[in-house]
Protein backbone atom coordinates (compact mmCIF):
# COMPACT_ATOMS: atom_id res chain seq x y z
CA UNK A 1 0.00 0.00 0.00
CA UNK A 2 2.18 2.95 -1.24
CA UNK A 3 0.85 6.11 1.19
CA UNK A 4 1.42 9.45 -0.73
CA UNK A 5 3.96 12.04 0.73
CA UNK A 6 1.63 14.53 1.75
CA UNK A 7 0.01 12.52 3.76
CA UNK A 8 3.26 10.96 5.21
CA UNK A 9 4.00 14.89 6.19
CA UNK A 10 -0.06 15.19 7.31
CA UNK A 11 0.72 11.88 9.72
CA UNK A 12 3.52 13.69 11.47
CA UNK A 13 2.12 16.75 11.99
CA UNK A 14 -1.14 15.63 13.52
CA UNK A 15 0.74 13.69 15.56
CA UNK A 16 3.01 16.84 17.02
CA UNK A 17 -0.44 19.21 16.93
CA UNK A 18 -2.07 16.35 19.25
CA UNK A 19 0.96 15.94 21.50
CA UNK A 20 1.44 19.77 22.04
CA UNK A 21 -2.26 20.12 22.33
CA UNK A 22 -2.09 17.88 25.03
CA UNK A 23 0.98 19.02 26.72
CA UNK A 24 -0.79 22.90 26.83
CA UNK A 25 -3.83 20.70 28.82
CA UNK A 26 -1.83 19.53 31.61
CA UNK A 27 -0.26 22.85 31.85
CA UNK A 28 -3.97 24.24 32.20
CA UNK A 29 -5.24 22.23 34.40
CA UNK A 30 -2.69 21.69 36.68
CA UNK A 31 -3.20 26.01 37.06
CA UNK A 32 -6.63 25.40 37.68
CA UNK A 33 -8.64 26.19 34.04
CA UNK A 34 -10.26 23.20 33.75
CA UNK A 35 -13.15 22.00 36.18
CA UNK A 36 -13.52 18.38 36.87
CA UNK A 37 -10.88 15.65 35.82
CA UNK A 38 -9.01 15.36 32.57
CA UNK A 39 -7.34 12.72 30.57
CA UNK A 40 -4.37 12.61 28.05
CA UNK A 41 -3.06 10.45 25.34
CA UNK A 42 0.56 11.49 25.13
CA UNK A 43 2.46 8.53 23.99
CA UNK A 44 -0.34 7.40 22.11
CA UNK A 45 -0.47 9.79 19.09
CA UNK A 46 -0.07 6.88 16.48
CA UNK A 47 -2.88 4.78 17.13
CA UNK A 48 -4.63 7.71 17.08
CA UNK A 49 -4.01 9.51 14.02
CA UNK A 50 -3.52 6.56 12.20
CA UNK A 51 -6.79 5.30 13.08
CA UNK A 52 -8.72 8.22 12.18
CA UNK A 53 -6.95 9.19 8.71
CA UNK A 54 -7.79 5.65 7.65
CA UNK A 55 -11.98 7.10 7.79
CA UNK A 56 -13.38 9.67 5.71
CA UNK A 57 -15.16 13.07 7.20
CA UNK A 58 -19.05 11.28 6.90
CA UNK A 59 -17.62 8.33 8.73
CA UNK A 60 -18.11 8.15 12.76
CA UNK A 61 -15.99 7.48 15.53
CA UNK A 62 -16.78 6.99 19.43
CA UNK A 63 -14.23 7.74 22.07
CA UNK A 64 -13.15 7.71 24.86
CA UNK A 65 -12.39 9.67 28.74
CA UNK A 66 -9.11 9.95 26.85
CA UNK A 67 -10.46 11.27 23.63
CA UNK A 68 -8.87 14.96 23.07
CA UNK A 69 -6.50 13.22 20.57
CA UNK A 70 -9.09 11.33 19.02
CA UNK A 71 -11.43 14.47 17.96
CA UNK A 72 -8.26 16.59 16.86
CA UNK A 73 -7.70 13.72 14.37
CA UNK A 74 -10.89 13.21 12.95
CA UNK A 75 -11.23 17.08 12.63
CA UNK A 76 -12.83 18.98 15.30
CA UNK A 77 -11.89 22.35 15.75
CA UNK A 78 -9.15 22.61 18.64
CA UNK A 79 -10.23 26.17 19.42
CA UNK A 80 -13.64 24.87 20.55
CA UNK A 81 -12.14 21.87 22.02
CA UNK A 82 -10.26 24.39 24.35
CA UNK A 83 -13.25 26.70 24.80
CA UNK A 84 -15.43 22.88 25.79
CA UNK A 85 -12.46 21.78 28.28
CA UNK A 86 -12.38 25.22 30.12
CA UNK A 87 -16.15 24.42 30.49
CA UNK A 88 -16.93 27.78 28.47
CA UNK A 89 -20.29 28.52 26.13
CA UNK A 90 -18.37 28.68 22.53
CA UNK A 91 -16.96 24.73 23.21
CA UNK A 92 -17.94 22.31 21.10
CA UNK A 93 -20.39 21.32 23.51
CA UNK A 94 -21.74 24.52 24.98
CA UNK A 95 -19.39 23.78 27.93
CA UNK A 96 -21.93 21.40 28.83
CA UNK A 97 -19.46 18.23 27.98
CA UNK A 98 -15.69 19.05 29.33
CA UNK A 99 -12.93 16.84 28.64
CA UNK A 100 -14.66 13.45 28.71
CA UNK A 101 -17.75 14.07 26.41
CA UNK A 102 -16.40 15.65 23.35
CA UNK A 103 -18.58 15.48 20.43
CA UNK A 104 -19.37 16.59 17.36
CA UNK A 105 -21.64 15.42 14.62
CA UNK A 106 -19.99 17.53 11.72
CA UNK A 107 -17.15 15.27 11.88
CA UNK A 108 -18.39 12.30 12.38
CA UNK A 109 -17.55 12.12 16.22
CA UNK A 110 -20.79 10.66 17.82
CA UNK A 111 -19.33 12.24 21.25
CA UNK A 112 -16.88 11.19 24.23
CA UNK A 113 -18.31 8.17 26.13
CA UNK A 114 -16.54 8.17 29.68
CA UNK A 115 -18.02 5.14 30.38
CA UNK A 116 -15.64 2.66 30.13
CA UNK A 117 -16.98 0.62 26.45
CA UNK A 118 -19.78 2.43 26.41
CA UNK A 119 -18.85 3.82 22.90
CA UNK A 120 -19.19 0.02 21.30
CA UNK A 121 -22.88 -0.41 21.23
CA UNK A 122 -23.33 3.10 19.90
CA UNK A 123 -20.86 2.75 16.91
CA UNK A 124 -22.62 -0.54 16.49
CA UNK A 125 -26.33 1.42 15.83
CA UNK A 126 -24.16 4.01 13.39
CA UNK A 127 -23.32 1.25 11.86
CA UNK A 128 -26.57 -0.18 11.39
CA UNK A 129 -27.93 2.91 10.58
CA UNK A 130 -25.69 3.72 7.67
CA UNK A 131 -26.34 0.02 6.24
CA UNK A 132 -29.92 0.18 6.59
CA UNK A 133 -29.43 3.88 4.75
CA UNK A 134 -27.67 2.51 1.53
CA UNK A 135 -24.12 4.13 2.11
CA UNK A 136 -21.23 3.29 2.53
CA UNK A 137 -20.04 5.04 6.20
CA UNK A 138 -18.02 3.29 8.36
CA UNK A 139 -17.84 3.80 12.62
CA UNK A 140 -15.26 2.86 14.54
CA UNK A 141 -14.82 2.74 18.46
CA UNK A 142 -12.04 3.74 20.81
CA UNK A 143 -11.35 1.53 23.95
CA UNK A 144 -9.18 0.38 25.90
CA UNK A 145 -7.94 -3.35 26.80
CA UNK A 146 -9.60 -2.77 29.78
CA UNK A 147 -12.92 -1.81 28.78
CA UNK A 148 -12.04 -5.08 26.54
CA UNK A 149 -13.59 -6.74 29.19
CA UNK A 150 -16.86 -5.14 29.57
CA UNK A 151 -19.52 -7.17 29.01
CA UNK A 152 -21.07 -4.43 26.44
CA UNK A 153 -17.72 -4.54 24.66
CA UNK A 154 -18.66 -8.51 23.91
CA UNK A 155 -21.89 -7.92 23.21
CA UNK A 156 -21.86 -5.19 20.28
CA UNK A 157 -19.00 -7.10 18.84
CA UNK A 158 -20.85 -10.34 18.69
CA UNK A 159 -24.12 -8.66 16.80
CA UNK A 160 -21.97 -6.37 14.46
CA UNK A 161 -20.63 -9.79 13.39
CA UNK A 162 -24.01 -11.67 13.38
CA UNK A 163 -25.44 -8.78 11.21
CA UNK A 164 -22.06 -7.95 9.61
CA UNK A 165 -22.11 -4.10 10.38
CA UNK A 166 -19.58 -1.66 9.38
CA UNK A 167 -17.77 -1.49 12.50
CA UNK A 168 -14.01 -1.49 13.33
CA UNK A 169 -13.65 -2.42 17.02
CA UNK A 170 -9.92 -0.29 17.49
CA UNK A 171 -8.67 -1.10 21.07
CA UNK A 172 -5.51 0.63 22.16
CA UNK A 173 -3.36 -1.29 24.07
CA UNK A 174 -1.75 1.00 26.47
CA UNK A 175 -0.77 -1.42 28.87
CA UNK A 176 -2.71 0.13 31.80
CA UNK A 177 -6.58 0.40 32.66
CA UNK A 178 -6.53 2.96 35.23
CA UNK A 179 -4.23 1.40 37.80
CA UNK A 180 -4.44 -2.03 36.95
CA UNK A 181 -1.51 -3.16 34.67
CA UNK A 182 -2.82 -5.09 31.51
CA UNK A 183 -1.33 -8.83 32.93
CA UNK A 184 -3.93 -8.57 35.83
CA UNK A 185 -6.61 -8.73 33.87
CA UNK A 186 -6.06 -10.54 30.90
CA UNK A 187 -4.85 -13.71 30.27
CA UNK A 188 -3.88 -12.94 26.33
CA UNK A 189 -0.90 -11.70 24.38
CA UNK A 190 -3.51 -9.84 21.94
CA UNK A 191 -6.82 -9.36 22.41
CA UNK A 192 -6.86 -10.17 18.57
CA UNK A 193 -7.61 -13.40 19.42
CA UNK A 194 -10.90 -12.75 20.65
CA UNK A 195 -12.14 -11.90 17.52
CA UNK A 196 -12.08 -15.08 16.51
CA UNK A 197 -14.90 -16.23 19.09
CA UNK A 198 -17.20 -13.86 17.27
CA UNK A 199 -16.59 -14.56 13.60
CA UNK A 200 -14.52 -11.42 12.45
CA UNK A 201 -10.68 -10.52 11.66
CA UNK A 202 -8.51 -10.02 14.72
CA UNK A 203 -5.25 -7.93 13.80
CA UNK A 204 -2.30 -7.30 15.79
CA UNK A 205 -0.54 -3.89 14.92
CA UNK A 206 2.07 -1.46 16.46
CA UNK A 207 0.75 1.28 18.04
CA UNK A 208 3.73 3.16 17.84
CA UNK A 209 4.00 2.69 14.40
CA UNK A 210 1.36 5.32 12.57
CA UNK A 211 1.88 3.72 8.94
CA UNK A 212 1.33 0.45 10.61
CA UNK A 213 -1.70 1.63 12.26
CA UNK A 214 -2.80 3.80 9.04
CA UNK A 215 -3.04 0.04 6.71
CA UNK A 216 -3.97 -2.11 9.18
CA UNK A 217 -7.01 0.49 9.74
CA UNK A 218 -7.58 0.74 6.36
CA UNK A 219 -7.49 -3.12 5.54
CA UNK A 220 -10.26 -2.97 7.94
CA UNK A 221 -12.39 -0.16 6.62
CA UNK A 222 -12.31 -1.89 3.28
CA UNK A 223 -13.78 -4.77 4.20
CA UNK A 224 -16.69 -2.77 5.96
CA UNK A 225 -17.50 -0.51 3.14
CA UNK A 226 -17.36 -3.68 1.22
CA UNK A 227 -20.28 -5.53 3.10
CA UNK A 228 -17.78 -7.70 4.86
CA UNK A 229 -18.24 -7.19 8.60
CA UNK A 230 -16.38 -5.57 11.46
CA UNK A 231 -13.26 -5.89 12.27
CA UNK A 232 -10.97 -6.14 15.57
CA UNK A 233 -7.43 -4.37 16.16
CA UNK A 234 -5.66 -4.55 18.89
CA UNK A 235 -2.73 -1.35 18.90
CA UNK A 236 -0.27 -2.23 20.97
CA UNK A 237 1.25 0.82 22.56
CA UNK A 238 1.91 2.76 25.75
CA UNK A 239 0.23 5.84 28.04
CA UNK A 240 2.98 7.88 29.29
CA UNK A 241 1.10 10.03 31.44
CA UNK A 242 -1.19 8.67 34.29
CA UNK A 243 -4.74 7.62 34.42
CA UNK A 244 -5.29 11.15 34.92
CA UNK A 245 -3.42 14.49 35.40
CA UNK A 246 -2.41 14.54 38.61
CA UNK A 247 -2.20 10.90 39.03
CA UNK A 248 1.22 9.97 41.10
CA UNK A 249 1.54 7.34 39.10
CA UNK A 250 3.11 5.27 42.16
CA UNK A 251 2.64 1.79 41.11
CA UNK A 252 4.58 1.33 37.98
CA UNK A 253 7.53 -0.24 37.72
CA UNK A 254 10.62 1.88 37.45
CA UNK A 255 12.27 2.22 34.24
CA UNK A 256 9.31 1.10 32.04
CA UNK A 257 8.43 4.17 30.80
CA UNK A 258 12.22 5.22 29.61
CA UNK A 259 11.86 2.00 27.86
CA UNK A 260 8.59 3.15 26.22
CA UNK A 261 9.53 6.68 25.63
CA UNK A 262 12.45 5.04 23.80
CA UNK A 263 9.22 3.91 21.11
CA UNK A 264 7.65 7.51 20.90
CA UNK A 265 6.04 7.26 18.16
CA UNK A 266 6.94 11.04 16.76
CA UNK A 267 10.43 10.35 17.24
CA UNK A 268 9.97 7.28 15.03
CA UNK A 269 7.92 8.64 12.40
CA UNK A 270 9.89 11.83 12.04
CA UNK A 271 13.48 9.52 11.68
CA UNK A 272 11.16 8.17 9.04
CA UNK A 273 10.56 10.80 7.20
CA UNK A 274 14.03 12.03 7.45
CA UNK A 275 15.28 9.05 5.98
CA UNK A 276 13.01 9.10 3.40
CA UNK A 277 14.10 12.76 2.39
CA UNK A 278 10.59 14.10 2.87
CA UNK A 279 11.56 16.19 6.46
CA UNK A 280 13.83 18.26 7.76
CA UNK A 281 15.42 20.60 10.56
CA UNK A 282 13.65 23.52 9.16
CA UNK A 283 10.38 21.99 8.03
CA UNK A 284 10.28 20.48 11.71
CA UNK A 285 10.53 23.98 13.13
CA UNK A 286 8.26 25.46 10.99
CA UNK A 287 5.56 22.61 11.83
CA UNK A 288 6.13 23.16 15.63
CA UNK A 289 6.00 27.41 15.46
CA UNK A 290 2.88 27.01 13.28
CA UNK A 291 1.06 24.74 16.15
CA UNK A 292 2.56 26.32 19.38
CA UNK A 293 0.54 29.15 17.25
CA UNK A 294 -2.98 27.36 16.66
CA UNK A 295 -2.84 26.11 20.59
CA UNK A 296 -1.84 29.87 21.95
CA UNK A 297 -4.98 30.94 19.82
CA UNK A 298 -7.02 27.94 21.67
CA UNK A 299 -6.45 28.97 24.73
CA UNK A 300 -7.18 32.54 24.38
CA UNK A 301 -10.57 31.51 22.24
CA UNK A 302 -11.11 29.23 25.27
CA UNK A 303 -10.60 32.35 27.86
CA UNK A 304 -12.32 35.23 26.24
CA UNK A 305 -15.68 32.82 25.67
CA UNK A 306 -17.99 33.53 28.57
CA UNK A 307 -19.35 30.94 30.68
CA UNK A 308 -22.64 29.63 29.79
CA UNK A 309 -25.96 30.93 31.96
CA UNK A 310 -28.01 29.58 34.28
CA UNK A 311 -30.65 29.58 31.69
CA UNK A 312 -28.27 27.44 29.62
CA UNK A 313 -28.81 24.58 32.19
CA UNK A 314 -32.09 23.76 30.96
CA UNK A 315 -31.85 24.11 27.41
CA UNK A 316 -30.88 20.89 25.38
CA UNK A 317 -31.92 18.86 28.02
CA UNK A 318 -35.61 17.29 26.53
CA UNK A 319 -36.10 17.23 23.09
CA UNK A 320 -39.27 19.41 21.65
CA UNK A 321 -41.42 19.83 21.57
CA UNK A 322 -40.81 19.49 25.50
CA UNK A 323 -38.95 23.26 26.19
CA UNK A 324 -39.11 24.39 29.29
CA UNK A 325 -37.20 27.46 29.13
Amino acid sequence: MEIPKEKLLEMYEMMVRIRTFEEKVKELFKAGFFPGWTHVCIGEEAGVVGACMALRKNDYITTTHRGHGQCIAKGMDIKKIMAELMGKVDGVCKGKGGSMHLGDINVGALGGIAILGGGAPIACGAALSAKLRGTDQVALTFFGEGASNQGVVHEAMNIAALWKLPVIFFCESNQWAELSRRESHLCIDTLALRAQGYGMPGLTVDGNDVIAVYKATSEAVNRARKGEGPTLIDSITYRWDGHYVGDPIALRPEGELEEWMKKCPIKRHKERLFNMGILNDSMVEEIQRKIDAEIDAAVEFGKNSPFPSIEDLYRNVYASPYNFW
